[in-house]
């Protein structure tokens, strides 16, 4: 009994969650690819050993494997998964098969093939959070400063009570909410408020402390916090409801806060300012996905909305064996006008791999500890 309550509780969201989200990336680069007459050996969710599989009429083989931490798309006459070429196999091939070998399609072809997984996970993502946003709205306090904490950054900065905050680093504040969530995305980084102080608009800047804060589930975040609460109670919550234009720029003004935010995690970490206990791995992300389900079906599909975003964004990240390694690779090509020699393509792939498997290890360990 409670194996399969782990199993229902765990297991089957974190599975759901990571296999939509692999399927969306995969068949990004799957339909790119046949749009441009590649032949595709296989299209796999996960790795390792086969559990089950059919071969569709263009002889593709498409897999469910035991490994479910990921997943590939394998074009003939490649020698494994990272598309690494097989010479082989290259140079077996007949004249109709070889056309359709991704090596001899041209560099503007097989870049447009490895940008269009992680661009099929930001456009999975805008669609998502629009149908959220147009089906449910969202619920909304009045962006009007409250009280303000003494010696608070908040209090140094000259924000005052009734202040009606305007936009926060050029982001518009619709709700205290959007101030709040900038906020605390910011620990110790200045930011640029525009605010609306008895009808006249003024900006200030502001650097929020770094302070840990404990969710309803108990995990620990660093959030940035400037010492101020809104003017309003809880009656004055409303539902927001924007009409099917207005959510689109809102829907691609939210993706574009995540992936500032996300590029700014990332810098923290050059600077000396990273946190590394919120880094996570498949056993973070297994652990969110069941606290985030007993929250209801629409939290876990915006929690889907935003990882398949940074996967996408992590993939084009310019290491070997990711997408934005292979993108690398050829944007060189289409510079140089001939591929990088076979063997710095080689070396490549050994650091990438290493570097891939060391985050992997670090991010599994710094999950269970």
């Amino acid at each position: 009994m409670d194996f399969l309550l782990w199993l229902l509780s765990y297991v089957v969201p974190f599975l759901v969650v990571l296999t939509i989200i692999v399927f969306v990336h995969e068949m990004g680069h799957y339909l790119v690819a046949r749009w441009n007459g590649i032949a595709v050996q296989a299209f796999s969710i996960g790795f390792g050993p086969e559990l089950i599989g059919f071969n569709d009429r263009s002889g593709t083989r498409w897999r469910l494997s035991a490994i479910p931490l990921g997943g590939y798309v394998r074009f003939v006459g490649d020698m494994n998964a990272a598309s690494v070429p097989d010479p082989e196999v290259i140079e077996r091939a007949g004249p109709e098969l070889r056309e359709q070998l991704f090596v001899n399609k041209n560099v503007w072809q097989r870049i447009a093939v490895v940008v269009a997984g992680p661009i099929a996970n930001i456009i999975f993502t805008l669609l998502v959070l629009y149908a959220l946003l147009l089906g449910y709205g969202r619920y909304t306090l009045p962006p009007v400063v409250g009280n303000i904490g003494p010696w608070s950054p908040a209090m140094a900065a000259g924000l005052s009570e009734g202040d009606r905050i305007l936009s926060v680093d050029g982001y518009k504040v619709r709700g205290f909410e959007d101030f709040q969530r900038l906020v605390a995305t910011a620990p110790e980084r200045t930011i640029s408020i525009v605010l609306d102080r008895d009808g006249e608009t003024r900006s200030i800047a502001a650097t929020p402390d770094a302070v840990e804060s404990t969710d309803r589930f108990g995990n620990t975040h660093r959030i940035g916090r400037l010492g101020v609460t809104n003017q309003v109670g809880q009656q004055d919550v409303e539902l927001y409801r924007p009409d099917p234009v207005e959510a689109i720029g809102m829907t691609f003004e939210e993706v574009r806060f995540i992936i500032d935010r996300t590029v700014a995690f990332l810098g923290d970490f050059f600077v000396g300012r990273g946190d590394v206990e919120q880094l996570g791995g498949p056993i973070k992300v297994a652990t969110v996905s069941q606290q985030v389900a007993t929250l209801g079906i629409i939290p876990l599909i915006n929690l889907m909305a935003l990882l398949s975003l940074n996967i996408g964004i992590f993939n084009l990240l310019p290491i070997p064996m990711l997408d934005g390694g292979h993108l690398v690779y050829y944007l060189a090509e289409a510079i140089r006008g001939r591929p990088l020699p076979q063997r710095v393509q080689d070396i490549g792939y050994r650091f990438g791999l290493a570097i891939v498997f060391t985050l992997m290890i670090f991010t599994i360990i710094n999950d269970l500890f």
